[in-house]
C-alpha cells in the first residue's frame, strides 16, 4: 500500500492542493461525455497494475477483468471512484506516470502538446490534477462542443444536399409521371370515345333487332293462327271422310249380303271345286301328320267374356271409394295388375319417415297383399328423389321400378298402363289428379292412396 506524507503522492508529485493561490480547483460543470469515456479508458488500463487491497471495495470484483470488460461493466463505478476517492485517483495517476506517457509528462511540465486531442488532454488532466486542470477540462469540453457543432453543421449540410437531390429527383419523377398519366388519360379518353361510338352502334343494332323480332313474332302469330285454322279444317274434313267411309263400308256389306243371297249355279260349281281342294288339303295334312289347331283367331282378341267383370263393372257397385273392400274386389278380377305411385302413397301415410324407411314399409305391405290376392303388383318410385343408387332387394311378388333421369314417376305409370292390352284389369293407386285422369283415359281404374293404406293396415 502506498503511503502519502507531506502532501506528495507515491511518485513525488504534489497532490491536488489548488491553483497558484493555494485554493483547490473544482469543476463547476458536468464532465463532458467524450472526456468521461477517455477517463474510463485510462483508469481501465491503469487498473490492472494495482493490487486488490489498493482498489476501492466497489471495484475489487472487477480486478480479474480485462481492460475492455472493466470499461464496459465498471465504467460508472470507476468514474465515481476517480471523482470521490483521492487515494484511488493518486494510485491511478502514479500508474499513468510510471508508464512514461509523454502527455502525462507534458501536463506535469505545464505545457500540453498543441497537436494532442483536446479530449485526451482533458482526460489525463482530470486524472493527474495538475495546476490549471479545470481550465483544460473546460476547454476540452468547449472544443468538443464546437467540434460536435461543426460535425452537426456538416451533417446538416450533407442532409440538406441529399434532401435537395431527392427533391430534384422527386420533381423529375413527378414530371415524368404526370406526363405519363396525361398520355394515359388522353389514350383513355380516345378509347372511351371509341367505346361510346361502338355502344351507340350496338344500341342501334339492338333496336333494329328488337323491331325485327317484333315483326317476326307477329308473322309467327299469324302463321300459328293460320295453322290452327288449317288444323281445324283438316279435322273437320277427316270427320267427314270417316263418315263417308262408314257409309261406304255399310254399302259394301249390304252388297256382300245381296251377293251371298243371290248365288247361282256357278257358285255351286265353285263350292264343289272348293270342297275338292279342301279334301286334298286334309289328305296332305294326314300325310304330314300336322296336329289340329288349338288356337283360333278369336282367341287372340282381348275382351271380357260373359260372366267376367271389368274394373268399370266394379265401380258400378254400391261401395264407397274409401272402402278397402273395393280394392279387394278389383284385385279379385282375373289377371288384375296393381300399379302403385310409391312416394304418393308413403307421403300420404307416413311422410315424417326417411325415404328409405318409407319404401321398405310400403313394399313390405305390398308383398303381403300380393301373397293374399295373387295379383301382379308394380310399385313405381320417382328417381329424382335419389341421391345415389338404391341397394334394394324387391320382395317376392312385387316389381319395383325407379324412373330414369328426366322421366317422372307419373310418366312411367302412364307408360305401364299403355303397355297393357286393352281389356286387362289395371288398377292405379295415386292421389295425383293428373295421373288419375290420364290412366282413366287409357282404360285403367284409378283409386286413392288412402284406400290402399286402409287395406294394408288391415293385413
Amino acid at each position: 500500500m502506498v503511503e502519502h506524507t507531506g502532501g506528495a503522492d507515491a511518485a513525488g508529485e504534489p497532490e491536488d492542493t489548488g491553483g497558484p493561490d493555494g485554493v483547490a480547483e473544482v469543476l463547476d460543470r458536468p464532465l463532458p461525455e467524450g472526456v468521461r469515456r477517455r477517463v474510463v479508458a485510462l483508469v481501465a488500463e491503469a487498473f490492472g497494475g494495482l493490487t486488490v487491497a489498493e482498489l476501492p471495495a466497489a471495484l475489487r470484483q472487477y480486478a480479474r477483468f480485462t481492460a475492455s470488460r472493466r470499461a464496459k461493466f465498471a465504467g460508472n463505478a470507476m468514474a465515481a471512484a476517480v471523482e470521490n476517492d483521492a487515494a484511488f485517483r493518486q494510485r491511478i495517476s502514479a500508474r499513468l506516470r510510471e508508464t512514461g506517457s509523454e502527455l502525462a509528462e507534458a501536463l506535469d511540465a505545464g505545457s500540453p502538446p498543441a497537436a494532442a486531442d483536446p479530449e485526451d488532454v482533458a482526460a489525463m488532466a482530470y486524472v493527474l490534477r495538475p495546476a490549471g486542470w479545470v481550465k483544460l477540462v473546460t476547454a476540452a469540453g468547449e472544443e468538443a462542443q464546437r467540434a460536435s457543432a461543426e460535425r452537426a453543421g456538416e451533417e446538416a449540410q450533407r442532409e440538406l444536399r441529399r434532401l435537395r437531390e431527392e427533391l430534384a429527383e422527386a420533381r423529375a419523377e413527378a414530371r415524368t409521371e404526370s406526363e405519363r398519366v396525361r398520355a394515359e388519360l388522353e389514350a383513355a379518353r380516345k378509347e372511351t370515345d371509341a367505346l361510346q361510338r361502338k355502344l351507340r352502334s350496338a344500341q342501334s343494332d339492338v333496336r333494329r333487332g328488337e323491331a325485327a323480332l317484333r315483326k317476326t313474332e307477329a308473322e309467327l302469330e299469324g302463321v300459328r293462327t293460320a295453322g290452327a285454322a288449317e288444323k281445324a279444317a283438316a279435322l273437320g274434313e277427316a270427320r267427314r271422310l270417316k263418315a263417308r267411309l262408314s257409309e261406304a263400308e255399310a254399302a259394301l256389306e249390304a252388297s256382300r249380303r245381296a251377293t251371298r243371297e243371290g248365288r247361282s249355279v256357278e257358285d255351286m260349281r265353285l263350292r264343289l271345286l272348293l270342297d275338292t281342294v279342301l279334301d286334298a288339303a286334309q289328305g296332305l295334312r294326314r300325310e304330314l301328320a300336322l296336329p289340329p289347331a288349338s288356337v283360333h283367331p278369336a282367341d287372340t282378341v282381348d275382351a271380357v267374356e260373359p260372366g267376367r267383370m271389368t274394373p268399370k263393372d266394379i265401380a258400378t257397385r254400391a261401395l264407397s271409394e274409401t272402402d278397402p273392400a273395393l280394392l279387394d274386389q278389383l284385385l279379385a278380377l282375373p289377371q288384375a295388375h296393381l300399379v302403385v305411385d310409391g312416394y304418393n302413397v308413403t307421403k300420404t301415410g307416413y311422410p315424417t319417415m326417411p325415404l328409405d324407411k318409407q319404401r321398405l314399409r310400403l313394399l313390405g305391405g305390398l308383398a303381403m297383399l300380393a301373397a293374399q290376392t295373387g295379383a301382379e303388383m308394380t310399385c313405381v318410385f320417382d328417381g329424382a328423389e335419389l341421391a345415389a343408387p338404391v341397394l334394394l332387394a324387391p320382395p317376392r311378388g312385387v316389381r319395383v321400378l325407379f324412373s330414369k333421369p328426366g322421366v317422372t314417376a307419373d310418366e312411367l305409370i302412364r307408360q305401364l298402363v299403355r303397355a297393357e292390352p286393352p281389356g286387362r284389369p289395371v288398377v292405379v293407386v295415386s292421389t295425383d289428379r293428373e295421373v288419375a285422369d290420364g290412366v282413366a283415359k287409357a282404360g285403367a281404374r284409378p283409386v286413392a292412396s288412402a284406400l290402399l293404406l286402409k287395406r294394408l293396415a288391415r293385413t
